[in-house]
């Protein structure tokens, strides 16, 4: 069976046990977009401010009762890799994918002819766990993690 078709055929860990964790929205000001979230949505700060470092972002968890978690992102410097992005008015980033195996579900997206954007780390708004980003079809990021753990949580 090719890599491809082994791939296809993960279940647990792989395609079955992936689901989607958050939202990854680019902003300019974390402040003003916890506002109008709060005002606009009814979602609530989950955690404090976090930053990231290795990123160059500053990240803010928003929740709200039976929806899905929003992560909103704002650069934290003109070398941000999202500053640009940001400057252009920002919006949608990615889209987060809790695993099983962060190492076996790159190797599988891999195999699928997805490719890699920012290789294994410990990402400070998880608590240090792991995390990697891939680049799938129709211009998407994915964040990938294997953790539902947060830092500075506040609920």
């Amino acid at each position: 069976m090719s890599l491809e078709g082994e791939a296809l055929k993960e279940t647990g860990t792989g395609v079955q046990g992936m689901v989607v964790d958050h939202i990854g929205i680019a902003v300019r000001s974390i402040d003003d977009a916890v506002k109008h979230w709060q005002r606009t949505f009814g979602y609530q700060p989950m955690t404090e401010p976090v930053t990231n470092t290795q990123q160059k972002v500053r990240v803010v968890f928003l929740q709200k009762e039976r929806s899905i978690d929003i992560k909103l992102i704002e650069p934290s410097d003109e070398t941000s890799p999202i500053s640009a992005f940001v400057k252009r008015g920002g919006g949608l980033h990615h889209l987060c994918m809790r695993c099983g195996s962060l190492d076996r579900e790159l190797a599988r997206l891999t195999a699928l002819g997805l490719r890699t954007l920012s290789p294994p780390a410990p990402g400070e708004a998880f608590a240090n766990e792991r995390i990697a980003f891939v680049y799938a079809e129709h211009g998407l990021n994915i964040e990938l993690i294997e953790t539902d753990r947060r830092a500075k949580r506040l609920l």
